[in-house]
């Protein structure tokens, strides 16, 4: 689900004592860069790291526009009062330049050994949320002094202030699901990491945050979703998560805004060259889903006025058909016997926000249908340059022509991760929702997940043509076969999954 926030785009900097003009001058090349944030974390038991307050303070004065945070603040070593100061009064110097990155504690056994209260896991909660209370209250101003018996912290007539430059936003890092609940109750933003929380987990912890937050009587939107990420630039992209060249991270970004809400990405490197192309991977996010953040879902996040509801027999969302003729003579998919699900509800109407869900669909598969036809104009060219090759051989230098097979490869898997990742993520949230929300629907589901399987078959031809290709062993005519296959097997695939979902998403909503 896209929350419809504000893309915001930041690093993730080692505090080294050893080495703090280092650090200062890449908290500077991240602003330089053009990302938004920069953020240490916060361990004061640990004497090899800088002071988070000291040194977030000398790159405040040492830069202009960049926003500042802890990531996130040891709240056991850091008295809510006096952290509440610390923050407003930087952020009064800074200009509304400081963000709230908050912690439990984590590391409870070195809080304890440096001097700070012994408490167990369930008891830092209980005082992370008096702390929340606390720190609000001495960034309100009037209302005489503050005064709170809690089991942790004991304030009895505390003096206000000062009040912040602006609303500063308190960002909980969480991962449990009683410290989910207190970040949806509580929190203006959820900041897991994802070496410990990866992309498949983060449909299930914003549900948690999500539920808390309506029992509480707030929006869910009202969380911003943040998200430390760590990868690795280069290469063909065929090793995971962020595990590629920028056109994988900027894919498989755009797909966590628009499928799962994450909304701020801040990448934990110390590598000046990481923090340039990241910024290069913050532009084409930015661009992508503004693309995909058109029409009746950017008119409902804006405030303007919805559109009418529309009658079910004009239903505004048109599933795209596969095409009529096919490339390839080979059919790994029995589409004579797919199930269907339940017929539309004649006059049934849907309010424009309830048809984003299968818009987003429809856009997603029309990226993909556009990525297959890149992938097929480079096999092309790869065609036209063995030709020329051939013909030229003792002319033209032969790594030209490796070159140019590297290049596709590299397209290809990036492109086949992308595909991956999207399924991978129907599969492990959108499905089972459908599943739970429309029983009806279990056989059509059942039947995406078991083509979602065949796909992959084919990607791994793909992928095997072009080792063939490379290798020797085949030829330009064997990749354009399992490319032709690919086209087929996916066009297919995307116009069946379009006519069943795009109607019961309208209706039973994303999650």
């Amino acid at each position: 689900m896209d929350y419809g926030h504000e893309l915001v785009f930041g690093t993730f900097l080692t505090p080294a004592v050893d080495a703090p003009d280092r650090v200062i001058a890449l908290a500077q090349l991240t602003e330089q860069a053009g990302l938004d944030l920069v953020s240490f974390q916060d361990h004061p038991y640990q004497p090899r790291l800088m002071d988070a307050w000291t040194l977030l303070s000398v790159v405040a004065a040492q830069t202009q526009r960049i926003k500042v945070s802890t990531n996130v603040a040891n709240l056991p070593m850091r008295h809510p009062v006096v952290l509440a100061r610390s923050v407003a009064t930087l952020d009064r110097i800074s200009g509304g330049r400081v963000e709230l990155g908050l912690g439990s504690g984590g590391f409870l056994e070195a809080v304890a050994a440096n001097g700070g209260p012994r408490l167990t896991t369930g008891q830092s909660i209980t005082a992370l949320e008096e702390a929340i209370a606390i720190i609000r209250e001495v960034w309100t101003p009037g209302g005489g002094g503050i005064r709170l018996a809690g089991k942790h912290y004991e304030l009895a007539g505390a003096k206000r202030g000062p009040e912040p430059a602006h609303d500063v936003s308190i960002w909980l890092g969480a991962y449990k699901p009683r410290m989910l609940a207190v970040t949806g109750r509580l929190a203006d933003g959820w900041l897991p990491s994802s070496g410990y929380a990866g992309p498949e987990q983060l449909t299930a912890m914003n549900k948690l945050i999500d539920e808390a937050a309506v029992e509480a009587g707030r929006d869910p939107a009202a969380v911003r979703r943040l998200y430390n990420i760590g990868g690795r630039f280069g290469g063909a992209g065929a090793g995971g998560f962020l595990q590629g060249p920028e056109e994988l991270w900027i894919e498989q970004l755009t797909e966590l805004t628009l499928a799962e809400g994450m909304s701020t990405y801040i990448l934990a490197s110390d590598e000046p060259d990481d923090i340039r192309r990241f910024a290069d991977v913050a532009a084409g996010v930015r661009e992508a889903v503004e693309a995909a953040r058109s029409g009746a879902s950017v008119a409902a996040r804006s405030g303007a006025p919805v559109a009418a509801p529309v009658p079910v027999d004009g239903f505004s969302v048109v599933p795209t058909p596969a095409p009529a003729v096919r490339r390839s003579s080979v059919q790994v998919l029995d589409e004579a016997s797919r199930p269907t699900g339940p017929a539309a509800e004649p006059g049934r109407t849907y309010t424009a926000h309830q048809l984003q869900s299968g818009q987003h669909l429809v856009d997603v598969h029309d990226h993909l249908r556009a990525e297959l036809e890149q992938v097929r104009d480079l096999v092309e060219q790869v065609a036209a340059g063995t030709l020329g090759v051939g013909a030229a051989r003792s002319h033209i230098n032969t790594m030209t022509m490796r070159q140019n097979n590297w290049t596709l490869g590299t397209y290809c898997e990036s492109y086949c991760r992308l595909v991956t990742t999207h399924h991978s993520i129907e599969d492990a949230s959108l499905f089972p929702h459908l599943r739970r929300a429309d029983p009806t629907l279990g056989p059509v589901v059942d039947r995406l997940q078991e083509e979602h399987k065949v796909i992959h078959d084919v990607l791994e031809g793909v992928d095997k043509a072009l080792v063939a290709l490379v290798g020797g062993s085949g030829d330009i005519a064997g990749l354009r076969a399992a490319v032709d296959l690919l086209d087929d097997t996916l066009q297919s695939h995307l116009s069946y999954e379009e006519r069943e979902l795009v109607e019961p998403l309208a209706r039973l909503g994303v999650f």
